[in-house]
């Protein structure tokens, strides 16, 4: 091997291909758009959201449609897989159990009897409260009591009114009415009625409860309708004043179409809010004297019978049937709705 003179100029080595090829590795990256900033901080701030509704709710929907499937029991619930025998016992148990189609229709006269006495409610304190006055904000606070009180507190002030034996109710009626009998308004199935020589039985404890559900969530409908009529333009009103339109005419034809909207969808939620309805009825009644409905009925297969199987089944027949009727709701009146809006 032979060495350069320490004396001479090495000469420079000619380029080979890797040096002449740029290294990638290097490369600077792009910068971020705006665009791929806002995706990123879109998933940021939806992704807890979105966890926790797959955990609070997804996930205890799928769990209890695979419990509808399999014969699951109480005592059993802790060993069992995600997959077991299918079958279609629970529904057969479900179906023909005694009482389960009487449920259905008392579920739907109380759904809807509670969804209408509410809406109807609140809509007339909304206008009686609509207009200032001295006291009108300490009256308007007041009107949220039933709701915001525990629901436990307020059963327990409805049976202690009501009650035959010390009840408020029955003495005012005793006074006032002249009752020869105390009445027993929350374990009373029929009660017999008399009006113009006709007599007739009602289902005092079921028009108990919906009167309960009535008055305590009635406060919901109030809010809504309120905070509407608050956006109502004056000069409507006063052009039709000056017109000559009676109180009547100007609800009918003025603040009715504006408060449609609002109308149509708190009746959508407090279908759905009542459908699904346990606490009060159960407090009120426990589900006695004609007031048996399907969310009772769920918690009597889980608790009386130790079926987890029959009560994921009969949640499950619960759900369909609620989204049947809303489907129904939303064909038949959910393009009326929006042509009046």
């Amino acid at each position: 091997m032979t060495t350069a003179p320490s004396g001479a100029t090495q000469r420079p080595r000619p380029p080979s291909p890797s040096d002449r090829t740029p290294d990638t590795r290097t490369r600077p990256r792009p910068p971020m758009t705006a665009t791929r900033r806002a995706n990123r901080a879109g998933l940021a701030f939806v992704s807890p959201t979105f966890i926790v509704v797959l955990v609070v709710v997804v996930l205890p929907i799928l769990w209890t449609v695979l419990l509808a499937f399999q014969d699951a029991k109480l005592i059993d619930i802790q060993g069992m897989g995600l997959f077991g025998n299918w079958s279609l016992d629970n529904f057969s148990t479900v179906f023909g159990s005694a009482g389960f189609w009487p449920s259905l229709t008392t579920t739907l006269l109380y759904t809807v009897g509670a969804t209408l006495g509410s809406v109807l409610l609140g809509l007339i304190a909304a206008l009686a409260l609509r207009r200032p006055f001295r006291g009108r904000g300490i009256l308007r606070a007041a009107m949220l009591l039933p709701y915001v009180a525990p629901v436990v507190a307020m059963a327990f002030v409805w049976e202690v009114a009501l009650s035959p034996q010390y009840g408020i109710v029955n003495d005012w009626g005793r006074r006032l009415f002249g009752w020869d009998d105390p009445i027993a308004f929350l374990s009373t199935r029929a009660y017999e009625v008399s009006l113009l020589g006709l007599h007739f039985d009602i289902p005092l404890a079921l028009l108990t409860v919906i009167a309960f559900e009535c008055w305590r969530y009635f406060p919901f409908a109030f809010l809504f309708v309120l905070a509407r009529l608050q956006a109502v333009p004056d000069g409507l009103e006063e052009a039709a004043k000056v017109d000559g339109a009676t109180p009547t005419q100007r609800f009918r034809y003025i603040l009715l179409p504006q408060l449609m909207p609002v109308i149509a969808l708190l009746c959508v939620l407090r279908f759905i809010m009542t459908f699904n309805k346990f606490d009060d009825v159960y407090l009120l009644t426990g589900g006695g004297a004609g007031t048996d409905v399907a969310a009772v009925r769920v918690y009597d297969f889980l608790t009386a019978r130790y079926d987890v199987g029959a009560a994921a089944a009969q949640a499950l027949v619960l759900a369909v049937s609620l989204m049947i009727l809303l489907g129904f709701y939303f064909k038949f009146f959910g393009n009326r709705v929006q042509e009046e809006s």
